[in-house]
């Protein structure tokens, strides 16, 4: 199995249908949608590894829409699968945030290769999250902040992990009781904010940073 998840957006449903059996053939998890109305809370609740996007969609053109997400502080790797086909729509394309782009009408072996060397190229980005100057090190569960390794608790590790994840998203308290403390039994709004005024007492003792911040009666971002 590849353990990479797939979301393909894309509004002709014989092409969503060979592109969805391909890739689940190949060991891929795959998620579909044939408009982006769902996309944004798809992206919040599944750790996507790349996203197949179509550019001539219902109600929106996709890379115009990828550029939205990416100001919105989305990552995940785009290819672009599209009808539009021209050097000046191409760029236009990587303009707007794309990592790729295969033309239709496209061969099934091509998008493959395409696919697995994208995910193959940014998994290795992965493994290391940067912003600011904190990275975030998966493969040994550490922090840095300017390359010093900062020491957290579980559950601050874990809360600060979750930020990372979505920079530059508003996160409610209640989304952040979902994601961090799944598994507790502790559930209250307050228990939120107790554990994010420890949070920034360990990352930014002297309050200069302002990594993380509050919206009021609304929650947190990380920016």
């Amino acid at each position: 199995m590849n353990n990479s998840t797939i979301l393909i957006v894309e509004d002709e449903e014989d092409i969503l249908d060979l592109m969805e059996y391909t890739l689940s053939k190949e060991g891929y998890d795959v998620i579909t949608c044939v408009d982006t109305s769902h996309v944004q809370d798809i992206l919040n609740e599944e750790d996507v590894s790349l996203i197949l996007m179509d550019r001539n969609l219902p109600g929106v053109e996709g890379s115009m829409f990828i550029a939205t997400l990416r100001k919105k502080g989305y990552n995940q790797p785009v290819i672009y699968v599209s009808a539009k086909s021209s050097y000046d729509e191409i760029i236009e394309g990587f303009d707007n945030g794309g990592d790729d782009y295969v033309t239709k009408p496209f061969n099934l072996n091509e998008l493959k290769a395409r696919v697995k060397a994208l995910i193959k190229r940014t998994k290795k980005v992965q493994d290391v999250m940067t912003h600011r100057d904190i990275a975030y090190d998966s493969s040994k569960k550490t922090f840095t902040i300017n390359a010093n390794e900062i020491k957290l608790t579980h559950l601050e590790h874990d809360l600060l992990l979750e930020f990372m994840k979505n920079k530059n998203i508003l996160l409610t308290r209640d989304v952040l009781l979902e994601r961090v403390w799944s598994d507790s039994l502790n559930k209250q709004l307050k228990t939120v904010n107790v554990a994010i005024k420890r949070l920034k007492e360990s990352i930014d003792p002297d309050g200069t940073k302002n990594y993380i911040q509050a919206v009021r009666g609304e929650g947190y971002m990380f920016c």
